[in-house]
């Protein structure tokens, strides 16, 4: 997997996620894609946290930190903004597999 392509589809895979939980924190995140991909998608803390701070700043995402156990974990979840995004976003990443599928669908994939 191109780690690039992967990057690009990052905030639309979390906000996928969000919208369907109500709140998660950055390992949860990286375990649910991990699982629901039979582990084809790892992401990294090193890309998973950029990602999760850049739609908190655009306003789409809100944190709350839990005290758990002995330590504290910082959950994310959708604002009213980023609930009213999710359509928008989903719609845009599913016009654009689509396209990508009539590009490949025409011309022989080489490897």
């Amino acid at each position: 997997m191109n780690s690039k392509l992967f990057r690009g589809s990052l905030d639309t895979i979390i906000i996928k996620l969000l919208s369907e939980n109500e709140a998660m924190y950055g390992y949860e995140i990286t375990q649910k894609v991990k699982e629901m991909t039979e582990e084809q998608f790892k992401i990294t803390e090193g890309a998973l946290y950029p990602a999760l701070h850049r739609l908190e700043a655009k306003g789409l995402l809100d944190t709350e930190t839990k005290h758990i156990g002995n330590r504290y974990r910082k959950y994310y979840k959708l604002t009213e903004k980023g609930e009213k995004e999710v359509s928008t976003m989903l719609s845009d990443m599913a016009q654009f597999i689509q396209g990508l599928q009539l590009v490949f669908k025409t011309q022989p994939i080489k490897s």
